[in-house]
Parts: structure tokens; sequence; C-alpha cells
């Protein structure tokens, strides 16, 4: 079963300094962390804050392309968790209105998916996964503690992600 979600916002994982980006349901019941590189953060961050820049950026380009193509997308899934590493997949439809998906990178999927207005969705069963990711390292909290915290964290705790 897909939980439909939107970003709740980026932050940097405390332990490693790497930036996530945080999924979370309508009733903000589930959330999701996604580790993400500090590229596709600055994508996301510009989109959520709605920056533009005097030349289009990677996922500004590759709207820009779909768009001139006639190619919808219809929503990204977020589908997998295998070994600490999210998997995706962009569902669209082309011009002639034959369906087709994309793996991606769940950091690449949402910054388009958040370009494009399209709907994001989380399997049940990676939510599950994730709330045992390996976070090995002393004195680091455990993947379901983390998710635990996360789950408490209000919007405005979040800021704005720094560049």
């Amino acid at each position: 079963m897909f939980l439909k979600m939107k970003v709740f916002g980026l932050t940097i994982d405390p332990f490693t300094n790497v930036p996530i980006v945080i999924l979370k349901d309508h009733d903000e019941k589930n959330a999701l962390p996604v580790w993400i590189g500090v590229l596709e953060a600055s994508a996301i961050a510009s989109e959520l804050e709605k920056v533009r820049f005097s030349r289009p950026m990677t996922h500004d380009l590759l709207k820009e392309i779909l768009k001139n193509l006639s190619v919808t997308v219809n929503k990204i899934e977020v589908n997998d968790l295998k070994d600490n590493v999210y998997y995706a997949t962009i569902h669209m439809t082309g011009k002639d209105g034959s369906d087709f998906t994309l793996d991606a990178r769940p950091s690449d999927a949402i910054a388009l998916a958040l370009r494009m207005n399209s709907n994001i969705f989380v399997d049940s069963s990676v939510l599950e996964k994730s709330k045992s990711i390996d976070m090995r390292g002393e004195g680091k909290k455990s993947g379901k503690d983390f998710l635990d915290s996360l789950e408490d964290i209000s919007p405005g705790e979040f800021g704005k992600y720094k560049m």
C-alpha cells in the first residue's frame, strides 16, 4: 500500500552532517527520512523556497524538456529500501498517452515532483524498513528512535536549509 506524502522539510543528520529530506503523510503520523546529497538538497531547497536562477539548474532543465515533449509526471513513488539505499520510480505519460516509468534516486524524483506539482507516494513497506536503518556508531540513535524523534518535530523547528 502506498501513502501520499509531502516534503516536510530539510535538515542535517547531526551525526554525519549529511542532508536529509523528511517526508510526512498528510496527518503527519508517518515520517520518512531520506539521506541525500548536498547538491540534491540544494535542488529541493531552491524549489521549496521558490528561488529562481538566471540559468536553469538540472531539475529545472529536465522539467522544461518534459514540458516541451508534452510528457506529464503523474507521480513519484519511493518504493524500496535495500542495504540502506532508497529506490524510487517516476511515473509518466507521454504525448501519445502511453504510460511509462523510470527508475530514479528518490532525491531526484522528489526534486522533479516538486517542480512538476506531482504527488509523492511512499510504499508502506519502506516506512517499516526505515525503522531499522543501520545507523552504526557510538552514541547514535537506532533508526526507530531517530524516526520517533522526527515525528515530534514541528515545521518551525526545521528552519531554512543553509546552503
